[in-house]
């Protein structure tokens, strides 16, 4: 087997950090592909065993990856280094030296290693994947789409770097395109998670709240733990005015990460929604407990007030929204309602 290539493609997902926002997730030392929720970025995906030519560089190469897969930077980058000190050509190494400066978020070191992996290799798939990743984690879209291109072309079924690709093309809002890899990922990977939940983030904005509904609950049937999943469908099913069953969501989202502070906001909300202000209320104010100047917060708890006849408080709230967020329409719209609009 020719450096860099894999004894198969084992997708196991080897961590999962969902962020507030996409390029906010950490890749903790791990090893390929895949990230983002719109709520998750591109997730990691940890390769077979690689099998290099024999080489006195080898022990110390397998030794890095061993010591990165524990989380031992510091080791797993001696490693490397002295690896790439006695075998200058050795392209595996390189790219565990790229994976290291990833973990610890050097994107910049990490890209140039996995180019000279690709160069000195130029059919490691791998190497082209997970450059691909840190050109994401820097916001350069359209060099990582080129790069997950590249491993697709090399290796077909990758299903790590379709679940990655549709992903970005989410996030540039090209959602057709990214439902064409994301089943092509699910059809490689049937059981991938992230995959099913991307796609439903695709339908989500396509409006098709039945089809994201249904492949967010089998994401969360593959990842029971996976919170971002059950806060999305949450969120299809209150398009839907399914109240009841957007409340349990939202409250299984709170038990997972119960320091969350827009759970709390958006729960809030579905009681209102629900004609439940008075149980929204505590929901209201727990967010803003963990969030005290978030305007969202404001806004729910101002909506909340309102609809329980708390007049003064309610217009207390969305004036201090604006104060926040001038741009807030929902809070002006509360102040015209209450006869205090500016």
């Amino acid at each position: 087997m020719p450096p860099g290539a894999l004894a198969n493609q084992s997708q196991t997902l080897t961590a999962q950090r969902l962020a507030a926002t996409l390029v906010s997730m950490p890749q903790r030392g791990l090893l390929l592909l895949v990230p983002l929720l719109a709520g998750a970025p591109p997730v990691v995906a940890q390769p077979a065993p690689m099998h290099a030519p024999p080489s006195p560089a080898n022990p110390y190469s397998n030794g890095c990856a061993t010591f990165l897969h524990k989380g031992e930077l510091a080791r797993a980058l001696r490693n490397c280094n002295q690896a790439i000190r006695m075998d200058p050509k050795h392209a595996i190494a390189y790219y565990n030296r790229g994976r290291v400066h990833a973990a610890k978020e050097e994107h910049d070191l990490a890209i140039a290693d996995y180019s000279r992996a690709v160069g000195l290799n130029s059919r490691f798939a791998w190497a082209y994947g997970n450059r691909g990743v840190s050109y994401f984690y820097k916001g350069e879209l359209d060099e990582a789409i080129a790069d997950h291109s590249k491993a697709i072309e090399i290796d077909p079924r990758l299903a790590v770097a379709y679940r990655n690709r549709g992903e970005i093309l989410n996030i540039k809002k090209e959602y057709d395109r990214a439902i064409v890899d994301l089943d092509k990922a699910i059809s490689l990977n049937p059981k991938f998670a992230f995959a099913y939940y991307d796609l439903a983030v695709a339908y989500r904005h396509k409006k098709d709240h039945d089809r994201a509904i249904e492949n967010l609950s089998t994401a969360i049937a593959l990842m029971p733990r996976l919170s971002a999943a059950y806060r999305d469908r949450a969120s299809a099913l209150v398009e839907k005015a399914e109240f009841k069953r957007a409340i349990a969501d939202y409250t299984k989202a709170i038990e997972l990460e119960p320091k969350m502070a827009t759970l709390y906001s958006d729960r809030a909300r579905t009681y209102l929604k629900a004609g439940r202000p008075a149980q929204g209320l505590p929901d209201a104010e727990r967010s803003l407990h963990l969030r005290p100047d978030d305007a969202n917060s404001l806004n729910a708890r101002g909506s909340i007030l309102e609809a329980l006849g708390r007049r003064e408080e309610a217009i207390a709230d969305f004036r201090r929204a604006l104060d926040i967020n001038p741009s807030l329409q929902g809070s002006r719209d509360g102040l015209n309602r209450l006869g205090a609009g500016q």
